[in-house]
C-alpha cells in the first residue's frame, strides 16, 4: 500500500542537519513534501539542504528550537514562502549522560530547553497557523525512555516524558480543529547520539543484550534501529492512512522496553 497524501505537501522538520531528523526530511522530500529545515549546526544543515533541493523546494535556516523569536521569524518566512505549513517533524534534541546527582545544573537545563521548550516554541508557533486552517499534522520524536528510566540519563527520561505528555494535550486541544498530534518513541538507533553513549558509558554489547546491573533488558529483534525505520513511522503518522490516529505514542524500539 502507498502511503497518500503527502505529494505538493509542505513539512517543517527540526533537528534536520543530521539523523533523525535528515532521514525524516529525504523521505518526505522523496515523496514531493516542499520542506522548511531547521537545525542549529548550519554545516550538517547546509549539506542536508543541497542534497535535498534537487528534489524539492527547501527553505533552511540555522537557528536554535530554543529561541522563541528565532522561531517565530522562521515560520512566518516558510508560511510567506510556501503558503502553509501542512505537517511539523520536532526531531531536535540533546542529552546529557551523569547520575542524577552528578548532574550540572546547566546540563540539565540544556536538556530541558531544547528537548521541552523547543518542542513547545515550534508547535506553538506552527499549530498557531494550523489552527487557522483547521487541518495539519504533528509528529514529535520522544524516546522509549519516556516509558523506562534509565540509568544515567533522568533529565533526559524526563524531558522526553514531558514532550510526550505535552503531545497529548496538543491533541486534545487542537482536535477539534482537525490537527492530529503523535509521537514517535524510538528504542537504541543508529544516530551520533547512541554513538556517544556507546563511547562515553562503555556500553559495546549492553544496548542489544542488555545488563541486569544497569537495571536494563536488551532488544529482542537483536540489532539497533537505522534512522530510516523511524522516519518510516514519522511519515505514517502524516499520512492518510494515519487520518484517525492521534494522542498517540507510537513505539519503535525492537522490543527494548517489552511493550511498557
Amino acid at each position: 500500500m502507498q502511503l497518500t497524501g503527502l505529494e505538493g505537501r509542505v513539512a517543517l522538520v527540526t533537528g534536520a542537519g543530521r539523523g533523525i531528523g535528515e532521514a525524516a526530511a529525504q523521505m518526505l522530500a522523496e515523496a514531493d513534501v516542499r520542506l522548511a529545515l531547521i537545525d542549529r549546526d548550519a554545516d550538517t544543515l547546509a549539506a542536508t539542504r543541497e542534497r535535498l533541493a534537487a528534489k524539492v523546494d527547501v527553505l533552511a535556516s540555522a537557528i536554535d528550537v530554543t529561541d522563541g523569536d528565532a522561531v517565530e521569524r522562521f515560520v512566518a518566512e516558510a508560511e510567506a514562502r510556501f503558503g502553509r505549513i501542512d505537517f511539523l517533524v520536532n526531531v531536535a534534541g540533546v542529552q546529557y549522560l551523569a547520575d542524577l546527582i552528578d548532574m550540572p545544573e546547566a546540563q540539565f537545563d540544556a536538556i530541558f530547553a531544547v528537548n521541552v521548550k523547543g518542542v513547545f516554541l515550534v508547535t506553538r508557533s506552527v499549530a498557531q497557523r494550523m489552527r487557522a486552517r483547521r487541518k495539519g499534522a504533528i509528529v514529535t520524536i520522544s524516546s522509549n525512555a519516556a516509558r523506562v528510566p534509565r540509568v544515567k540519563q533522568a533529565p533526559y527520561c524526563a524531558s522526553k516524558a514531558a514532550a510526550s505528555h505535552l503531545m497529548r494535550v496538543a491533541a486534545l486541544e487542537l482536535g477539534p480543529y482537525g490537527i492530529r498530534c503523535n509521537s514517535v518513541d524510538p528504542g537504541p538507533t543508529e544516530t551520533d547520539m547512541i554513538r556517544n553513549m556507546v563511547e562515553t558509558m562503555n556500553l559495546g554489547d549492553l544496548l542489544l543484550k542488555g545488563n541486569l546491573e544497569a537495571f536494563r533488558v536488551g532488544t529482542p529483534l537483536g540489532k539497533n534501529a537505522q534512522v530510516q525505520d523511524i522516519a518510516n513511522a514519522v511519515i505514517f503518522l502524516l499520512s492518510d492512512q494515519a487520518g484517525h490516529i492521534t494522542m498517540q505514542d507510537l513505539v519503535v524500539d525492537g522490543g527494548t522496553s517489552l511493550g511498557a
